[in-house]
């Protein structure tokens, strides 16, 4: 049980909302704003784990040309399934799947994506990446002191190298707006059921309870929320989702993020962002990193922007966006993690889509605090398949006052879309 009445003052929650409100040139009584929440308590468990069902792990049974009969292939099968499973997968779908042959130990998970490399199933940097994340996530959950960690990480690892090796085999297209797939395979609740183990619930946070509430009732009414936030991890989805699931789980659920392309080209996150409502957008920060791809690009992103204002003029429609770009990143003297500075533009093209709508709108400024589970690489890279570091570690997560938009003399357009709180 958590029990707060607003996250710390003066913390990345306060430079996050006021990051909001800078991003249009506007001062932003941000500090009181966080501390205007209710008392609330959240009830989350952090020893829940997602374990494949025997149907399931017995179907893994391609790549090695393994027997599906094979007799410690499926008593380890029914072990990992004992605590049951969110999860059903189709026949066809099964056929796709990876048989680590009797992966009761972590020798013998390694071993099988080694061998899929041996045989060419796997490409050696894919492989590479997968056995650093188990290595990474193993020792993650270990920090929690959970007594099931070793099961857990064994079955959450099984599940994910199974899920990366069947997009490897046969890759996901993504369109501009994925909708979450939540079946024959529940993509959502294996991405949910994979990161919990990883925050430490008794050491976290979440702040102005009562303005999600706010923002579920105003869905309800069938006005439109965006929610501008800062970034900072992989994670953020998962992290968001779990931290609302006892208070405000439809606000998790069917939130659309404005996603990045490398969620959705990296073969170590697709399975995650596949359980995730995405508008898929190319950001600012690699738009020219090859520059045959810009114009394609940029038709991207104009079809991503047709479709977000589709879903807007529907109404009742969540949307999360990091008006940044990008991740926040540490200060390279300080090491003290800020978040991000916000695009002027794209928060003024939300404020336009908001406004045109036809459909009343409002925009909440978001704070997420959760570096430390998945913090990103020190600079940004252009290249995809970047090195993971995963910790247990506590999280947070806050919303501000609704933010509202006055237009300032048109003599004066750099103050055009000046933000200030009401």
């Amino acid at each position: 049980m958590v029990i707060l009445s607003a996250p710390p003052p003066c913390s990345l929650f306060t430079s996050a909302a006021a990051a909001a409100a800078g991003a249009a040139r506007a001062s932003s009584p941000a500090c009181s704003s966080w501390r205007a929440a209710s008392i609330f308590s959240v009830k989350v468990s952090s020893s829940v784990e997602f374990c494949p069902s025997a149907k399931s792990v017995r179907g893994m049974a391609e790549i090695f040309g393994g027997d599906k009969t094979n007799g410690s292939a499926t008593a380890a099968a029914e072990a990992l399934a004992a605590s049951g499973s969110s999860s059903s997968c189709s026949v066809s779908e099964l056929s796709l799947s990876l048989n680590f042959v009797d992966f009761r130990t972590e020798e013998d998970l390694l071993s099988g994506i080694r061998k899929a490399a041996e045989s060419g199933r796997l490409p050696l940097n894919v492989t590479q990446g997968m056995e650093e994340l188990y290595q990474n996530y193993r020792n993650a959950v270990y920090q929690s002191g959970d007594p099931k960690a070793r099961e857990i990480v064994l079955s959450n690892m099984a599940l994910a190298f199974d899920r990366i090796f069947m997009d490897v085999k046969d890759p996901f297209d993504f369109s501009s707006y994925h909708k979450a797939i939540r079946e024959p395979f529940d993509y959502y609740m294996f991405g949910q059921n994979y990161i919990r183990p990883l925050i430490d619930f008794r050491n976290s946070y979440v702040g102005n309870i009562s303005l999600f509430n706010e923002i579920g009732d105003k869905l309800l009414q069938g006005d439109n929320i965006v929610l501008m936030s800062n970034h900072q991890t992989e994670a953020d989805p998962a992290v968001i989702a779990l931290l609302l699931e006892s208070t405000n789980p439809n606000l998790a659920e069917n939130m659309i993020y404005v996603a990045g392309d490398r969620v959705i080209t990296d073969p170590l996150c697709k399975p995650f962002s596949m359980g995730r409502n995405l508008l898929c957008v190319y950001s600012k920060k690699h738009m020219n990193d090859d520059p045959e791809l810009v114009e394609m690009k940029r038709r991207a992103n104009t079809k991503s922007l047709k479709d977000m204002a589709l879903l807007l003029r529907g109404g009742s429609t969540i949307i999360w966006i990091a008006p940044s770009g990008g991740r926040d990143r540490p200060d390279p003297v300080s090491g003290e993690w800020y978040p991000a500075p916000f695009d002027v533009s794209s928060v003024d093209n939300m404020r336009r889509l908001v406004e045109h709508a036809g459909v009343p709108g409002h925009i909440y400024p978001l704070a997420i605090l959760c570096h430390d589970i998945m913090p990103p690489p020190p600079k940004v890279e252009k290249e995809i398949g970047e090195k993971r570091m995963i910790s247990f570690h506590g999280v947070g997560l806050s919303v501000a006052p609704e933010i509202g938009f006055h237009a300032a003399s048109l003599e004066d357009p750099e103050k055009v879309s000046c933000i200030k709180y009401d």
